[in-house]
């Protein structure tokens, strides 16, 4: 274990090393960002945009118009726009567009929650979404400026780290319980159980069988930062993808598609990690499956790619490194916002 964990800190470091973040090609635009309340999302947003934007001020959401009106930005940029945002919050919106200072939304949810963003993106006089499937729905309903924008990982953040034995498990998943993965992990209920897992989120409950799995599930939102150190510690990190379908986890009643990757997959990826996940059609532009990640379709599938890595240390470690690599070379916040930003100044 202390050779494999020297291998893989000592690699990352030497990738780091040669792969710094990209130069920050400085906007003259002066912006507002307001927060969506995530801060592993908003941390690096705010960190990119400081590298590149002219003028950056942080507002928060039920402070937009006041700020706006004493800033005077060239854009107010919102991520998200949902869940923790004020009932006036459009109202404010349309009050800045009012002002002639122009307006960005950048929707990170889809399409969990899509019977909501289209009535929110037509008060942007921009739009993008995470989620390239979406951009159809956005131009639909109306939106004249639609843009598809992945996310990205901030590497500040989401880094490779030593982590003492209290982190450490062969195999790691952290988030909620949605239905499909509680599917999935009731599948594998007999095949970890001579495993040293982590599980951890709300809702794991669920399983049929919980008993069984139940000691090695954490209860409840464990912070970014101990999020960053169990993915260290961890052998295998999986990332499972939520569904889609209408239901009590989404607000999605249109059934919309979803093709584009979550966050996790850039995490994970920026821990130096190795990630074992479901497979979705945005993957292979953006990680060379195989090589820089390892994609399954189904608990079978999963058990058997699980053992091989378990078993095969240096292709492991190989596969985590050559993915740690590749999201340092394009998936950080700072080589979003400057593609954002270029679009903002069109």
């Amino acid at each position: 274990m202390g050779w494999s964990e020297g291998w893989r800190i000592g690699a990352c470091q030497g990738i780091a090393n040669r792969v710094p973040e990209p130069p920050a090609n400085r906007s003259r635009l002066r912006i507002m960002y307001v927060p969506q309340g995530f801060e592993a999302i908003d941390e690096g947003m705010i960190s990119a945009l400081q590298q590149c934007a002219g003028q950056l001020l942080v507002a928060p959401a039920d402070r937009m118009r006041e700020l706006a009106a004493q800033m005077k930005p060239d854009y107010v940029l919102v991520m998200n726009g949902l869940h923790v945002f004020p009932p006036d919050h459009l109202e404010q919106i349309d009050a800045i567009r009012a002002m002639g200072i122009r307006t960005a939304i950048w929707f990170v949810d889809d399409p969990y929650v899509t019977d909501e963003t289209p009535g929110i993106a037509k008060h942007y006089d921009k739009v993008l979404t995470h989620e390239r499937s979406c951009v159809p729905l956005y131009i639909a309903s109306g939106c004249l400026q639609v843009r598809h924008l992945p996310l990205a990982v901030n590497p500040r953040l989401f880094q490779q780290m030593y982590v003492p034995p209290e982190y450490r498990s062969d195999i790691c998943f952290i988030g909620i319980a949605f239905e499909n993965r509680v599917q999935l992990f009731d599948e594998l209920a007999d095949f970890l159980q001579d495993k040293k897992v982590m599980i951890s989120g709300k809702l794991w409950e669920r399983m049929k069988r919980y008993p069984e799995l139940s000691r090695f599930v954490h209860d409840g939102w464990i912070p970014v930062p101990e999020t960053v150190k169990y993915y260290n510690g961890a052998k295998i990190v999986i990332n499972i993808h939520r569904t889609t379908e209408a239901g009590k986890d989404n607000r999605n009643s249109m059934n919309w598609g979803a093709e584009s990757i979550n966050p996790r997959t850039y995490e994970i990826a920026s821990c130096g990690a190795l990630q074992l996940t479901d497979e979705r059609k945005e993957l292979s532009s953006q990680y060379e499956i195989g090589q820089e990640i390892v994609a399954f379709r189904n608990a079978a599938e999963l058990m058997s790619k699980i053992d091989h890595y378990l078993k095969h240390d240096e292709e492991r470690l190989h596969v985590a490194a050559r993915g740690f690599r590749r999201t340092r070379q394009e998936h950080t916040f700072v080589h979003r916002v400057m593609t954002l930003l270029q679009w903002l100044e069109t």
